[in-house]
């Protein structure tokens, strides 16, 4: 499958994709745990269907040591014991954040308690940034049809 815009060679795409990676890379610097970071950017991707995120995040978590258990099971997370509660809470998050529309009112008040009982506010901040951030990157790579498979861990960090 051929992408359907090339955002690298784009110069409207190359200057607004600047930005995207540099937003990026302050969250990756941010005080919310990376594996936290990696589990939560592989269910949005998986939610929302982008092939491209999914191969970047797995390969991503993998190389910086996440098991092949835990990284299968993100998918239903509620379901498996290798999750801890923060963990939990920050998947439970994601998925009705992304899930806006279906979630008939967002994220709900026990589900946000949820989060802030595990996360300090610089935590909770980067996660709903991290939330926000991967349905846009989602959104930009399933509108033009980004393929995937090919994503080396490090490529874009």
């Amino acid at each position: 499958m051929d992408a359907r815009l090339d955002y690298f060679a784009d110069p409207t795409a190359a200057k607004a994709l600047k930005y995207f990676m540099s937003a990026g890379k302050a969250l990756k610097d941010s005080p919310l745990p990376a594996a936290t970071q990696e589990l939560v950017a592989l269910r949005v991707s998986q939610i929302n269907g982008c092939a491209a995120c999914i191969d970047m995040h797995t390969k991503e978590a993998a190389a910086a040591g996440e098991t092949p258990v835990r990284l299968s099971l993100v998918t239903a997370w509620r379901e498996a014991t290798v999750f801890t509660e923060a963990e939990r809470a920050a998947l439970e998050l994601a998925e009705e954040g992304t899930r806006v529309a279906d979630a008939a009112g967002g994220v709900g008040d026990e589900v946000w308690a949820h989060a802030a009982k595990h996360y300090d506010e610089d935590q909770l901040t980067a996660l709903v940034v991290l939330v926000s951030f991967m349905n846009a990157v989602n959104r930009l790579n399933i509108i033009t049809r980004q393929p995937a498979g090919n994503y080396e861990a490090g490529q874009f960090h």
